[in-house]
């Protein structure tokens, strides 16, 4: 016979409290299609209904809305806009590469046949007509946008850990992993136009051509800059030790005369790279304090009026080019951000993460939103117009130089280089 104690102490541990009781009956009169009270069955039905494109914010002051897309089942590592903003590309660990509609978010197609290894990159051409995409089976595919019909298929001797198209649609860039070097193809026919092996002295991460589809910048875990002419057929700049790390991607500007590049360091530079301007060290502006991890990605604005990265800190940030600033930290990811583009109409960012998501951001009013404000005011900043090239920048109120108050930091660049140039075209 057990005392009345330890008998009690017993029965006690299958003693449900009040409101687990309460909560317990509800969901049986939920489920009992013969009881009487109903009141709880419309909002069980309506946990179990489909998700709904919901516009969000991350944050109280930020109030910056989003969607979240939900389709893969593994890291995203590439995002584009495509098709006059209608439409997003994005490509997965998951082996898929996905067409979604920007409107609401819903799936149109993945391309087939699918690959058969996790995609390390996507791209497309600047008319949307053609993708590409390069997997971690070293085999690179290209399909028509519009039909989803395959267009060639490439394999390769070496990883490939980047692939794009020139913005004219006729040449494909591929960084390599291992052989440290990048391949320029014929877009059409897949025939080798340049292989320069050891390009790098460590392996590529990342590359792209400038506009023009004229050069091709590329950058690596060995922390240098290369600039390769496809006419001259050589390396015509080369900046070393660029980043006090690896150096994880790059984009061109619109113009073609800045590229930015971002590091493991946790900063982004933009180096003028003009045509008459090539030297070995480069004119540099560092973007810092804005990401508290390393930064994975960049994008410039069609204009070049700011610039977005995407960091493992889990945030995408906005940049104000003209004075070197984050404007705005976008988050809301819960992991790693992997990619980030902006769309051609600047109201739009879009994001891929080791989460498994896309987010498409609301940037419209991003001037108007209280955090962005409050930061700008922190700084002391004013709107003005440059004299130079015309577009709005970013001053100090406390700032009286004639030379500042004018011009851009782009157009600033420009004129310091050109003041260094006269001594040496002197002698």
């Amino acid at each position: 016979r057990l005392p009345w104690r330890t008998l009690l102490k017993v029965l006690g541990c299958f003693r449900l409290s009040i409101p687990r009781m309460r909560q317990k009956t509800q969901l049986l009169v939920a489920c009992d299609p013969l009881a009487l009270e109903t009141k709880q069955q419309p909002s069980r039905r309506k946990r179990f209904e489909p998700e709904k494109s919901v516009w969000g914010e991350p944050e109280s002051l930020s109030k910056i809305p989003f969607k979240v897309l939900r389709g893969h089942q593994h890291i995203v590592s590439s995002c584009h806009f495509c098709v006059d903003d209608t439409k997003l590309l994005s490509g997965s660990h998951d082996y898929t590469v996905k067409l979604w509609d920007a409107a609401d978010g819903s799936l149109i197609r993945d391309f087939e046949p699918q690959p058969q290894a996790p995609i390390l990159e996507c791209s497309l051409t600047a008319d949307s007509r053609r993708i590409i995409a390069s997997s971690y089976d070293k085999v690179v595919q290209t399909w028509d946008l519009e039909t989803g019909k395959q267009l060639w298929k490439m394999e390769c001797d070496s990883f490939i850990v980047a692939s794009k198209f020139s913005p004219d649609g006729k040449y494909v860039v591929l960084g390599f992993d291992l052989d440290h070097g990048i391949s320029i193809k014929d877009a059409e026919n897949t025939t080798t136009i340049a292989l320069i092996k050891d390009h790098h002295s460590k392996s590529v991460t990342a590359c792209c051509f400038d506009p023009d589809s004229q050069k091709v910048a590329s950058v690596s875990l060995d922390r240098c800059i290369k600039i390769w002419d496809m006419t001259a057929q050589a390396t015509l700049l080369s900046i070393p030790k660029a980043h006090s790390n690896a150096i994880s991607n790059c984009c061109f500007t619109f113009s073609g005369h800045f590229l930015c590049t971002c590091s493991w360091d946790k900063s982004l530079k933009i180096w003028n790279i003009h045509t008459g301007e090539f030297r070995n060290r480069g004119a540099c502006v560092t973007l810092m304090q804005g990401h508290e991890g390393s930064i994975s990605s960049c994008y410039f604005a069609r204009d070049n009026s700011f610039l977005i990265s995407g960091g493992l800190d889990r945030t995408v940030a906005i940049w104000d080019v003209g004075e070197g600033y984050r404007k705005l930290s976008l988050k809301g990811h819960n992991d790693w951000v992997m990619d980030v583009a902006i769309s051609n109409n600047k109201k739009w960012v879009l994001s891929a993460s080791k989460d498994r998501t896309l987010r498409l951001w609301d940037i419209e009013n991003i001037d108007q939103v209280p955090l962005a404000i409050k930061n700008r005011k922190a700084r002391g900043l004013n709107v003005k117009q440059c004299k130079g090239c015309g577009r709005p920048f970013s001053i100090f109120d406390s700032d009286n130089s004639f030379e500042t108050f004018n011009a851009c930091a782009f157009c600033r660049i420009d004129a310091r280089e050109l003041l260094e140039e006269c001594p040496s075209s002197e002698t």
